[in-house]
C-alpha cells in the first residue's frame, strides 16, 4: 500500500505540524474564528472537490504537466469558493480572500497527489477529506486562543460587518502587551511555535511507529 495512505494524516511525518506546509496560512486565518471558519470550509472545498475530480478523470489527463493542471484546477475550485462566499458575506470575504489563495499552492504541495495513480477514487478522496479536516481544526482551535486572548472577544460569520461579536469588542482592547501580541503574525509564529513543540513532544513520548 501507498506510504502517504498508510501514515497517520495527523502524527504521521506528512501531517500539517510535521511538514508545516500551511504554516503561514494557519497564523494568518486564525485571527479571528469568523476567518478560520470560513477558511476552514475553503480547506474542505478545494482538497475534496479538487481530488474528486483530479482522480476520476486521471485516465484522460497527458502524463507530463500534472502539476500545472492541478493548481489551475484548485486555483479555479478556490476561487469560485470566494466567488459564492463573497456573494453571501462580501464583507467577512474581502478581509479573508488573500489568504485563502494560499490554499491551491499549499494543496499541491502536500504531495497527496503524488504516487497515488493506482489508488482508489474513495479511499484517497477519504484521505484528502481527513486531511484537509485536521487543517481546519487546527486554524479554528488557534483562532480560539488567539482572538479572546488577544482581542477579548469571538467572532463568527455574519452580522451588520461581515462578523457577529459574541462577546466584548475586538476595537477597544486594552489589554497587556504580552496578551496584545497573540493577534499579530509574531504571536502566530511563537503560538505555532509552541503547537508545533508539544506535537513533537507527545509524537515521541506517546505515539509509537506503528501508530504513525
Amino acid at each position: 500500500m501507498n506510504n502517504r495512505l498508510q501514515s497517520h494524516f495527523f502524527w504521521g511525518p506528512y501531517g500539517p505540524f510535521s511538514t508545516l506546509i500551511g504554516a503561514g496560512i494557519i497564523i494568518m486565518a486564525s485571527v479571528r474564528l469568523s476567518h478560520a471558519i470560513i477558511c476552514a470550509g475553503a480547506f474542505l472545498w478545494v482538497y475534496s472537490v479538487t481530488a474528486l475530480i483530479y482522480f476520476s478523470a486521471r485516465k484522460f489527463l497527458p502524463g507530463k504537466g500534472k502539476s500545472i493542471i492541478l493548481l489551475f484546477l484548485s486555483g479555479f475550485l478556490c476561487s469560485f469558493y470566494i466567488l459564492v462566499t463573497g456573494l453571501i458575506n462580501p464583507l467577512l470575504v474581502s478581509g479573508t480572500w488573500f489568504f485563502m489563495l494560499l490554499i491551491p499552492p499549499c494543496c499541491i504541495g502536500s504531495g497527496l497527489f503524488e504516487g497515488m495513480d493506482s489508488v482508489e477514487t474513495p479511499e484517497i478522496l477519504s484521505r484528502v477529506c481527513m486531511e484537509a479536516f485536521t487543517y481546519g481544526i487546527i486554524i479554528v482551535a488557534f483562532s480560539l486562543i488567539r482572538e479572546p486572548v488577544g482581542l477579548g472577544t469571538l467572532s463568527l460569520p455574519g452580522g451588520l460587518w461581515g462578523i457577529y461579536e459574541l462577546f466584548g469588542s475586538g476595537a477597544d482592547n486594552n489589554g497587556f502587551f504580552p496578551i496584545q501580541i497573540i493577534p499579530i503574525s509574531a504571536g502566530g509564529f511563537i503560538l505555532l511555535g509552541f503547537g508545533t513543540a508539544l506535537f513533537r513532544f507527545f509524537r515521541s513520548r506517546y505515539i509509537t511507529g506503528d501508530d504513525l
